[in-house]
């Protein structure tokens, strides 16, 4: 990064949800940021949102032409990136044996070949700004046993936290950061997460009470501004610290911990 200067940060998967609190929030405390998604609509008003020094840019992480067109313009617009943060996460709510090849494919798409894809277009300026790459990963990928329905999910957020260990491996010149999220507040309205877009509510409902009795929900949320500070701090260590992973999540509610103590102890049908 540049000493006194502002901080030129690429947030993807900007046009909703947590992706769009972090573009704002960065922009809010002095970023210089440019968002970026498929959505031109949605973009321009989260940009609006955020200020003068943000900056919409459209870009499908699943098109490689598409992911090097969306640097080369950040690049233009910013005069070079210190830091992305890689927000995108698709999934896809489907019992295991009914996933099809069309919704691996659609999962790992986004979730790991566009991270890898739009690092790849990114990289070159990260190493000349010795900047850093953000990586949103899930507390069901790691932390807690696999979620019922979000195999695909679970599966593909997994490998995108080894494909970050990857580019750590190849890339030490540019830092590389894994940062685990729990249960958070994503916005609200047309601002809100659309992670659930699409989801059979039927299912949903005859999976949710399992999630709750084996403890892989919190019970409660954090608000996206911890987050938001959480990467801010991360992105200005820039390549300098070597920050493999983080992991934030809400203070248990004591009816979360009650729950779970009742689920492992059999006391709540699976």
């Amino acid at each position: 990064m540049r000493d006194g200067q502002p901080m030129r940060t690429l947030v993807v998967g900007a046009s909703t949800g947590l992706g769009r609190c972090i573009s704002i929030g960065l922009a809010k405390r002095g970023a210089e940021v440019a968002l970026l998604a498929r959505r031109k609509e949605l973009l321009a008003e989260a940009a609006a949102e955020a200020g003068p020094a943000a900056h919409a840019i459209t870009c499908d992480v699943t098109d490689e032409a598409s992911c090097r067109s969306a640097v080369a313009q950040a690049v233009e617009v910013l005069g070079g990136i210190d830091g992305v943060v890689y927000c995108p996460g698709i999934g896809i709510l489907r019992r295991i044996e009914d996933l099809d090849l069309a919704a691996w494919r659609k999962t790992f798409d986004t979730n790991v070949a566009g991270a890898a894809l739009f690092t790849a277009a990114a990289l070159p300026h990260l190493v000349e700004s010795d900047g850093s790459v953000v990586y949103l990963s899930t507390v069901s990928a790691s932390f807690t046993a696999p979620w019922p329905g979000l195999a695909s999910y679970t599966v593909t957020k997994a490998a995108m936290d080894k494909l970050v260990e990857a580019w750590r491996a190849e890339h030490p010149e540019v830092g590389f950061t894994r940062v685990v999220v729990g249960d958070c507040a994503g916005g609200e309205g047309v601002a809100g997460s659309q992670f659930m877009t699409g989801w059979d509510g039927d299912l949903l409902t005859e999976l949710f009470p399992t999630w709750l009795s084996r403890g892989l929900l919190a019970g409660t949320v954090f608000e996206p501004d911890a987050l938001v500070h959480t990467i801010d701090a991360v992105l200005r260590c820039g390549a300098s610290a070597a920050i493999p992973s983080i992991t934030v999540i809400p203070r248990q509610s004591p009816a979360a911990t009650a729950l779970s103590d009742l689920a492992d102890a059999g006391g709540v049908p699976l």
